[in-house]
């Protein structure tokens, strides 16, 4: 019983970190949601304590709110030391979470009906908390307005600082004047294109429209209001300053395969150079720490992900090739088509797992690493074999860590996709998880009891509530 349940939750909170539920390369946006849905639906049902533990592990946004619905709508199911835990958890990850993320998941409680009195006390205290109410008011209107009503709360309750003037922002009309400047500059911007300026760039691009302010002035104009995402993705069009080596290495990634082949031929030295000190920074105090590391990275044709996650298992890819760079000592990386160049990285071809795993191996490494949608096709299954034969018969003392790390949700499969039971797999959403994941990845293979992931559980909710 207890293994069962460990395979369980690692099941579950590999779905929890790969899945958005949307479409993927193998499977439709339907198929994913429906198979999340009833992975919820049955952790929630058998293991509620783990289940909320989950919010403090490194999960996406939209499994933490999936998992907040479900226990809040759920309230009476759970003791009054249940909900104690899960009101600090649901708390705590709220306020890590972007946003419009939290406002969506206010605004699916509404829709759903969940009303009770510890919902109306989280919505409250989440509002009451937010660093800038002007600013919510201004970028998050309808999500705000859609919160408080939901949560049967006064604006003069949660924003006291904007005496008294939120109520009026959102409920009451236009006012002759706001003393709150965000609030005042709103306002004038409806007439006035100068006030434009002084809104958030969302915002304000809605309010340019209106005054047929030319795209290049605009964009010119707004510069210092665009936050840092912003400024990446309009770098092109509005010729805006980035500094790319602060970005997320996942993120950063992401943005170099966006890019055209010339683009990144011509800013090699830059891109190259952001990418390094991004996963140096990444790796903190761990860089040079894992000996040598031999990774098997899938720039198979599948890696192109789909229209809606493009080139998302590629970037996983690219990103974890240079943090595992940082990581190590001596470092060999070898991609499934036989490139060599991580900066021209590109979705092609099929996916020689086996082949590439036994050129890994020959460099006689202390870490074996495998970022991989799992899908073994050139021949099918010759990864997993020699993951197997090399396990059981060359190494069965486990000299060599070896961890496959899967961006794929398998909706089919309730779980990333597997190459081997004797090599464990772990499913990764972001390279910059990568050192957590590996230290995860011995919950997989069926060599730790229930009583281990527990305790694994039980430290990660201790350190993640005492950051707050």
């Amino acid at each position: 019983m207890d293994r069962l349940a460990a395979e369980d939750m690692v099941m579950f909170v590999n779905a929890a970190t790969t899945s958005t539920g949307q479409r993927e390369f193998h499977s439709q946006a339907a198929e994913q949601r429906a198979s999340l849905e009833f992975l919820h639906e049955y952790v929630a049902g058998n293991y509620r304590d783990l289940y909320a533990a989950v919010l403090a592990l490194d999960i996406n946004d939209l499994n933490a709110a999936l998992i907040t619905r479900r226990l809040l709508a759920t309230s009476a199911e759970a003791t009054p030391e249940q909900r104690a835990v899960e009101g600090r958890l649901i708390a705590r990850r709220l306020a890590v979470m972007p946003p419009q993320r939290v406002y969506d998941l206010f605004h699916d409680l509404r829709r759903a009906g969940v009303n009770n009195r510890r919902t109306r006390a989280i919505i409250r205290d989440w509002l009451a908390a937010r660093p800038d109410q002007a600013f919510d008011a201004v970028k998050y209107r309808q999500g705000l307005k859609r919160a408080l009503r939901h949560a049967h709360v006064t604006p003069s309750r949660v924003a006291p600082a904007l005496h008294d003037e939120l109520g009026t922002f959102l409920f009451g009309g236009v006012a002759p004047r706001f003393r709150t400047p965000l609030l005042e500059s709103w306002r004038r911007a409806h007439y006035e294109q100068a006030a434009i300026y002084d809104l958030p760039y969302t915002v304000a691009e809605g309010f340019a429209a209106k005054h047929g302010v030319d795209r290049s002035v605009f964009l010119a104009k707004i510069k210092p209001n665009l936050t840092r995402l912003e400024s990446l993705r309009l770098r092109e069009s509005a010729n805006t300053d980035v500094d790319l080596a602060a970005m997320p290495l996942t993120r950063l990634a992401t943005y170099v395969l966006s890019l055209p082949f010339a683009d990144r031929v011509a800013r090699r030295t830059e891109l190259t150079a952001a990418l390094r000190a991004a996963a140096v920074r990444t790796a903190g105090r761990n860089a040079g720490q894992w000996g040598r590391v031999a990774a098997v990275l899938d720039d198979s044709f599948s890696s192109y992900g789909s229209g809606v996650k493009r080139r998302r298992p590629l970037a996983v890819a690219v990103a974890g090739h240079y943090l595992l760079e940082a990581l190590a000592a001596e470092y060999v990386p070898l991609w499934t088509s036989g490139a060599t160049d991580p900066l021209m990285a590109h979705p092609r071809g099929t996916t020689p797992l086996g082949h590439r795993v036994l050129d890994a191996l020959s460099h006689d490494p202390d870490r074996l690493l495998i970022i991989s949608d799992g899908w073994d096709n050139s021949p099918p299954g010759l990864a997993g074999e020699v993951l197997r034969v090399w396990r059981t018969r060359l190494d069965p003392d486990r000299r060599v860590s070896a961890t496959h790390l899967n961006p794929v949700y398998d909706a089919g499969d309730y779980d990333v996709k597997r190459l081997t039971p004797e090599v464990p797999t772990v499913g990764v959403r972001n390279a910059e998880d990568l050192p957590a994941l590996v230290e995860f990845a011995r919950f997989t293979e069926g060599r730790t009891g229930f009583a281990d992931l527990s305790a694994h559980f039980t430290d990660r909710v201790t350190r993640f509530l005492e950051t707050s």
